[in-house]
């Protein structure tokens, strides 16, 4: 058996904080509205001199100095996102640029909407497997507000900004992701138009059918990241899932019949960054304290858009480096369990 494991992580939002009254000064809409229907009070916004690649680049840097891993170790980088500054170079193909990764490095982003990290990180895990060097890293990374209908209340307040990024790294006798990816197609109930189409590129999205979509995806998705992990709800330290909206989350923490202390969130300050979700608040967690070493945590992730789902799972590697990495910050035995839902 062959798989990945977390080595450290890295986090970036940009400076501005956009509350829920700075909207009510633009948008038809109210703090008490936004905050009973979704538990957001507050989201950044990218300004002027802050930019998908400068979030970006700062969480990698943070990534790979937590675990002392050099530029030139890195066999793979893969970004996930939908609201990359060009279309063409990939974000990834960026940060080669400016990191310094040598030019056989793996790079290209992938746009799978909010569970575009999990795919990333199968997508590393495979393509590791044939590289020379076994270290990847692996970001989500979204500037949602530069594709926001301000015009649209109860779509606009949902969404921020900001960069999550994981080392990981391959190894002939680490444990498999046991990924379980799929999708069934919908243009329908959240998307975003493509480039000159006949409608501008904003954020679209018929909230009940996804809130409805999330409150059975998010349970089952978690249920058969468990199966194939061999492990229950009790196995589990702490639920790390996407932070779309606070009571979807509240809804499938009742329907696992988990303690809701163990399913931390953040999405109170930061809204739905979309990819970069999950492994903002994973690193938040891991920077904290909460997850240490020996516990495990599963994250869950789910995009309404494709209706794709799928399950992965990855421990974290307990080499000389790996243990240094412990002592400042207290991840590198943590077993990191991850799904998507669609």
């Amino acid at each position: 058996m062959n798989g990945i494991k977390l080595i450290s992580t890295g986090s970036a939002v940009p400076k501005k904080v956009v509350t829920n009254d700075d909207l009510a000064k633009i948008v038809d809409t109210n703090d008490e509205w936004i905050s009973t229907r979704t538990g957001i009070r507050s989201r950044r916004y990218c300004t002027d001199g802050e930019s998908h690649t400068s979030l970006c680049l700062a969480a990698a840097r943070q990534a790979l100095e937590q675990g002392g891993v050099a530029p030139g170790e890195i066999g793979i980088c893969l970004v996930a996102t939908v609201t990359p500054d060009f279309l063409s170079p990939a974000a990834a193909c960026l940060l080669q640029k400016e990191l310094g990764f040598p030019e056989d490095t793996i790079c290209f982003d992938l746009n799978a909407a909010c569970s575009g990290f999990v795919y990333a990180l199968h997508t590393a895990e495979c393509l590791l497997a044939s590289t020379p060097r076994k270290y990847g890293l692996v970001l989500g990374a979204e500037i949602l507000s530069r594709v926001m209908d301000f015009g649209d209340r109860s779509t606009c307040v949902l969404f921020g900004d900001g960069a999550g990024a994981a080392l990981v790294e391959w190894g002939a006798n680490y444990p498999s992701l046991h990924a379980v990816l799929g999708c069934r197609g919908n243009s329908e109930v959240l998307y975003v138009p493509g480039v000159n189409t006949a409608a501008p590129p904003h954020v679209h999205m018929d909230g009940q059918s996804v809130f409805r979509f999330a409150v059975e995806a998010v349970p089952r998705c978690a249920r058969e990241v468990l199966d194939r992990a061999g492990l229950t709800p009790e196995d589990i330290d702490l639920f790390v899932f996407h932070q779309a909206n606070q009571r979807i989350i509240d809804f499938a923490v009742k329907k696992l019949g988990i303690d809701p202390a163990r399913c931390p969130g953040n999405i109170e300050r930061t809204g739905n960054t979309s990819a970069a979700s999950v492994p903002l608040l994973l690193d938040e967690l891991v920077g904290g304290g909460a997850i240490t070493s020996g516990q495990k945590a599963l994250c869950g992730l789910w995009r309404r858009a494709d209706l794709g789902r799928g399950s992965a799972g990855a421990g974290v590697a307990s080499n000389k480096r790996q243990s240094r990495l412990l002592e400042r910050r207290c991840s590198p035995r943590t077993q990191v369990l991850s799904g998507f839902a669609g």
